[in-house]
């Protein structure tokens, strides 16, 4: 379903292997949280979707726990950028934006968080959404 969705919008969007549940469920463990049902699905249809330009607009689960707690953890990011903790990043704009859900209250919505100003806002609505408006013609920078 979700390869179909993003195809829909970006006919040469490149889709990885697929994870599984072993690695999904390790990778809830590491981050300390159930990741939303829509991107777990997506992750086992593909481990990450490439969009336009090289951009990884879905990342893979490895970089999904990877970032995640790397800006959770960093002490210099802690300096710079008010609390990550609300924020589950999945994806980015190939710029130093990126892309998030809200972790509390959990909630559907894709938040885009702007490296320079540090500033989080509204995106889209759900995961399909966030997929229609990124990966459609018109740039890395379709949020703003």
């Amino acid at each position: 379903m979700w390869r179909q969705v993003a195809r829909d919008v970006f006919p040469d969007a490149d889709f990885r292997d697929p994870t599984d549940e072993a690695v999904l469920a390790e990778a809830e463990r590491k981050l300390g949280e159930e990741l939303p049902d829509g991107l777990k699905q997506l992750l086992l249809e593909s481990n990450g979707i490439v969009g336009q330009t090289g951009v990884d607009t879905v990342w893979s689960i490895e970089q999904i726990v990877e970032q995640n707690i790397c800006f959770r953890s960093d002490g210099s990011f802690a300096q710079l950028y008010m609390p990550f903790d609300a924020l589950l990043f999945f994806g980015d704009n190939g710029g130093g934006d990126q892309f998030a859900f809200v972790r509390t209250p959990r909630r559907p919505d894709v938040f885009v968080w702007e490296h320079e100003t540090d500033s989080r806002r509204w995106a889209a609505r759900d995961l399909r959404d966030y997929l229609g408006r990124s990966l459609a013609e018109g740039g890395d920078a379709w949020y703003q």
